[in-house]
């Protein structure tokens, strides 16, 4: 795996109503945040494909984060045009085929991130969901079958983390959400169930966190990535 800047490993999750939102919030950033996450609810926005070009062409990594799932030759194509943007990171959800055929059809230096078990569900969800196992087994093992496929890495719960660098190869890139700063307010509204601190996280071998919320709600948005981001430099160099 390729060496990670320090200031590359948090990923700004980008969950605003639209476009104009999201560049408000990159300039707000600056240079605070260099990575960038936008997912689904802008893909439902006008002008997605424009801030995804506005991002790289301000020298910014963009996560696009759609989980494509769909019959191979469809979703070959979605990576295929999301490559020839430059996209760094691309999420696929589903079956061998399904990762196989994202895998092959990635080029550049975009890379493939397989959808584990998202982290707003939890053991009961998991159960009610008819699956005879516990969330830190499938993980590992959508997780193996994810670099058989060919994929870079996957999306993972921090809780899960330790056990895949115990059994996965270590070219595996873990991209960790549900990252929560101690001083989060708890009891804010949140459908993240399996969250983890940004020392933790990284402690348990993340390699990236996406981190929402706690930067987007702070008073000041610069000031509390600029804090996650120095507790990562302290957590990486302490591992």
């Amino acid at each position: 795996m390729r060496p990670i800047a320090d200031t590359d490993r948090l990923i700004f999750a980008l969950d605003v109503p639209d476009a104009d939102a999201a560049r408000a919030l990159v300039d707000q950033l600056g240079d605070a945040v260099s990575f960038y996450k936008v997912g689904l609810e802008l893909a439902m926005a006008p002008g997605y494909f424009e801030l995804v070009d506005w991002l790289k062409a301000r020298g910014k990594k963009v996560f696009v984060d759609v989980k494509l799932f769909d019959v191979p030759a469809t979703v070959a194509a979605a990576v295929r045009r999301l490559c020839a943007r430059d996209i760094d990171f691309i999420t696929v959800h589903g079956n061998q085929q399904v990762m196989e055929a994202a895998a092959e059809a990635r080029s550049g230096d975009s890379r493939i991130l397989a959808v584990t078990a998202l982290t707003s569900l939890d053991q009961g969800d998991l159960d009610d969901m008819g699956f005879a196992c516990d969330i830190e087994s499938l993980v590992l093992s959508r997780a193996k079958r994810a670099l058989e496929a060919g994929c870079d890495g996957v999306i993972s719960s921090g809780m899960e983390v330790a056990n895949l660098r115990a059994h996965a190869p270590d070219r595996l890139i873990a991209v960790t959400p549900g990252i929560r700063p101690v001083a989060n307010d708890e009891r804010a509204p949140d459908d993240q169930k399996r969250v983890m601190t940004p020392t933790a996280a990284i402690a348990a071998g993340a390699d990236y966190l996406v981190v929402g919320r706690p930067i987007r709600n702070a008073e000041d948005p610069r000031a509390a990535a600029l804090a996650i981001q120095d507790e990562i430099s302290r957590a990486v160099a302490a591992r």
